[in-house]
């Protein structure tokens, strides 16, 4: 791989971080994560117009990729709500790619290969490593985390299978990011009655940068994969977890002990370990 593409997976893996940080620190994070996805929405009005319409049978995917989404959001604020950034971030991203190897073992009889179980190994270790002991996440954040983790893994699915149904990913993306804007509001509303946004709140725009930030994730990982392998790139992108843990400590005065540090790094290996394709 070139210098750019490695830079361009690293800069994608800092900013997957960064706007979780900004989920974290928002004062309601159900609030700061349903503004976030007011930059989605709006990126995704122009694409719905700009591509014709999925094909019929992309649409039950369109929708089921669109709800996990919103279930995925509502995890992650719930998982926020029990820890920090530093711990809950590697389990989610860890368990991903693990739930997804594990899921293929056990019910689709696929063979793990050597650095696969060697992922498994890995991945489990450095969440029991966040999760025992002193300083430990506390068990409904890592159960929430867990659960995130699996909705991931779920539309991850959903949304390979909706593409090649779709017969066009830009569509097929538009429309998921439009439904999950329109149902993400509407379940904060459920749950709070009401949503008011200042647009002359600093609250306001920091989510809205977080959101930006996103999306800038999204798009610049896109170019890396439009550069360079994809397995490699995967592999790189999943030293966001170690990056996680240092932005905790840098701008959320987050505890930061060698021993978590060890954590995230071993979850970082079993991850990259995973999802690396030669």
């Amino acid at each position: 791989m070139s210098p750019l593409v490695i830079g361009l997976a690293l800069f994608a893996a800092i900013l997957h971080a960064t706007w979780n940080a900004f989920l974290r620190t928002g004062a309601d994070r159900l609030w700061t994560v349903t503004v976030m996805s007011f930059s989605s929405t709006a990126l995704a009005i122009p694409l719905a117009f700009f591509h014709a319409l999925p094909a019929a049978p992309a649409w039950s995917y369109i929708v089921l990729s669109a709800c996990l989404q919103v279930g995925y959001s509502l995890f992650l604020v719930a998982a926020y709500r029990y820890g920090e950034l530093g711990q809950v971030y590697p389990i989610v991203r860890g368990s991903v790619p693990l739930l997804v190897t594990l899921g293929g073992f056990f019910l689709a009889n696929q063979q793990l290969t050597l650095p696969q179980t060697i992922g498994v190994a890995l991945v489990a270790g450095g969440i029991m490593g966040l999760s025992l002991g002193r300083g430990r996440a506390a068990t409904t954040s890592i159960l929430y985390a867990l659960a995130t983790g699996a909705i991931i893994a779920a539309y991850a699915t959903v949304d390979a299978l909706g593409v090649r149904a779709a017969g066009n990913a830009g569509a097929y993306t538009a429309w998921v990011l439009l439904i999950y804007g329109a149902l993400l509001p509407a379940a904060f509303v459920a749950c709070r009655g009401r949503l008011t946004v200042d647009l002359g709140a600093p609250e306001t725009w920091k989510a809205l940068g977080g959101g930006l930030f996103a999306l800038l994730a999204y798009g610049v990982v896109v170019a890396a994969f439009a550069l360079g392998p994809a397995g490699p790139i995967t592999a790189i992108r999943e030293t966001s977890v170690v990056f996680a843990a240092f932005i905790g400590r840098l701008f959320l005065g987050e505890v930061l002990t060698p021993r978590r540090v060890g954590a995230c790094a071993i979850v970082a290996l079993g991850a990259i370990c995973l999802g690396y394709q030669p």
